[in-house]
C-alpha cells in the first residue's frame, strides 16, 4: 500500500476526528472538485440509516459540490454503499479504507 499524498492525509485526520465526535465505530470524509473536505459519521435511527461515507458526501453535495476527487472511510469496508454514491458523481474519484488508527488497508479504484 502506498503512502498516502497529504491532501489524502487531512481527509484521515477528518474521518477519525468525524468518528471520535460521534463515538462511532466508522468515520469518512470526501474531497470535492474544488478541494473543500467534508466529514461525516454513521447516522441509524428507525426513520434513517446512513453509512459515514453517505453522510460525508451528502453533506458535500448540499453545500453545492458538484464532483469528488477522492474519499476516505476509516474503520469501514468496501461494502459501504457510500462508494455507490461517490463513483455515481465522480467515476474516476478513489476511496482510500483505513483501520480505525488510520493506516490504509485498502484503495478502491475508480469504478
Amino acid at each position: 500500500m502506498s503512502t498516502p499524498v497529504p491532501e489524502d492525509e487531512k481527509l484521515i485526520v477528518l474521518a477519525r476526528g468525524a468518528l471520535a465526535r460521534a463515538e462511532a465505530g466508522s468515520g469518512a470524509a470526501v474531497r470535492d472538485g474544488d478541494g473543500r473536505t467534508y466529514a461525516g459519521a454513521p447516522v441509524t435511527t428507525a426513520a434513517l440509516t446512513l453509512t459515514a461515507l453517505q453522510v460525508a458526501a451528502a453533506t458535500a453535495l448540499s453545500s453545492g459540490a458538484r464532483a469528488f476527487e477522492a474519499a476516505v472511510i476509516v474503520g469501514g469496508d468496501e461494502g459501504d454503499p457510500g462508494l455507490e454514491l461517490v463513483s455515481e458523481i465522480s467515476p474516476a474519484a478513489y476511496t482510500l479504507i483505513t483501520d480505525p488508527a488510520g493506516t490504509v488497508v485498502t484503495e478502491v479504484a475508480p469504478r
